[in-house]
């Protein structure tokens, strides 16, 4: 089940079996002149049916949105067995019930999805990817802000990271800081077009120039080679990897409305401060689209079990704020096994009465992943 079926490049859009490879699927869509957008870190292992399932996030969205924004059709099967054939390849219908976005970051809890209509865009013709250090989170939202309106709204990516996030990067993952000094914040920034004969590269100096004269950027490196952006990349997706070698973490996958960043940012991080003084806070994410991955590591010289032992009081800290503003505790990473008691606390009873009567309609006997995912344990069933 791993079969590309069909490129359509006229209405952009690919069919594809739920085994397919998310680096497939990129590469085929590429071929024939379109992009499929999602990306994420795992693309040359995931499938395209659990990106689904998960409803992936990933580095585009603030362009393209989440898998659920490029998935038009969908095949699943049934806990009873039968087949819902929904491979539609329509940008419009409204002819019921949205079945397929019932089915999309379900994790699997209501049915199988076993292949899927996904929305393809046209392929860049012109990537400019710059580096950035910025005094504050407060900077970089202002230098978003900017960049969209002056680009004509061709942000395909804009991702922040600490300077701690950035500082075990090079000192646990081989990565090389692009600046001589350390600045607070940094902002992975990318502007893409598929327009010929634009001068995208001049109009994102000119953004820079803009942001420096305004005090939002100290410096910045806009890469001038596919490679070079590859390695600024690398900056980026690096981090998971060197938090595991810095010692233990306690992840958050939060989302908040992009304006309220900073204060999330500076409200959590002191609040978790006062609670453990020495622990280090590694923020990063896709800010773009106001997902925060708000983590932290052990404090130095801590035993690190006795700090994975703190996983639930710090969740107790920072899950209450993300949620008094409006936010979610589980942006993109989905609920599973971790937070399937605790998503219930976060959600009104008249979503979890819903989730319930869903669960309770198309799997009645509980089949699907039972006490997962979107933390309907057993007994809440009955």
């Amino acid at each position: 089940m791993n079969r590309i079926r069909e490129v359509d490049s006229v209405n952009f859009t690919i069919t594809v079996e739920a085994g397919a490879i998310l680096a497939d699927i990129q590469a085929v869509a590429n071929g024939a002149g379109c992009l499929f957008p999602l990306s994420l870190g795992a693309e040359g292992s995931c499938t395209i049916g659990g990106n689904i399932a998960s409803n992936a996030g990933g580095v585009g969205v603030l362009r393209y949105g989440n898998t659920r924004d490029l998935t038009l059709g969908r095949e699943v099967v049934l806990p009873d067995g039968q087949v819902w054939n929904g491979m539609r390849p329509l940008l419009k219908d409204n002819s019921s019930y949205s079945l397929k976005n019932l089915f999309i970051g379900s994790e699997g809890s209501l049915a199988i999805v076993t292949a899927a209509v996904m929305k393809l865009h046209p392929r860049p013709s012109q990537v400019e990817t710059a580096y950035c250090a910025l005094p504050s989170v407060d900077a970089a939202l202002a230098l978003l802000a900017l960049a969209r309106r002056r680009s004509g709204d061709v942000v395909s990516a804009f991702e922040l990271m600490s300077d701690f996030a950035l500082s075990i990067v090079t000192r646990h993952a081989g990565g090389h800081a692009p600046f001589s000094g350390p600045s607070p914040w940094y902002a992975l920034v990318e502007l893409s077009t598929s327009r010929e004969g634009d001068d995208l590269r001049g109009l994102f100096e000119a953004i820079l120039e803009e942001a420096f004269s305004e005090g939002l950027v100290s410096d910045a490196v806009v890469a001038a080679s596919t490679e070079q952006a590859k390695q600024l990349w690398r900056l980026r997706e690096s981090i998971p990897e060197a938090q595991k070698r810095a010692g233990g973490s306690i992840k958050h996958d939060i989302s908040v409305p992009v304006s309220k960043i900073p204060a999330f940012i500076a409200e959590a991080g002191a609040a978790v401060e006062a609670y453990m003084p020495d622990i280090r806070l590694c923020a990063f994410g896709h800010v773009g689209d106001g997902n925060v991955h708000f983590n932290f590591t052990q404090p130095e010289g801590m035993d690190k079990q006795r700090f994975l032992s703190c996983w639930h009081a710090v969740n107790d800290i920072v899950h209450p704020i993300a949620t008094q503003m409006s936010g979610s505790i589980s942006a993109e990473h989905g609920i599973g096994l971790l937070k399937a008691k605790e998503i219930v606390r976060y959600r009104s009873p008249v979503e979890n009465r819903l989730m319930r009567a869903i669960k309770a309609a198309v799997d009645p006997a509980n089949r699907m992943n039972p006490g997962k995912t979107v933390g309907l344990e057993s007994e809440l069933l009955v």
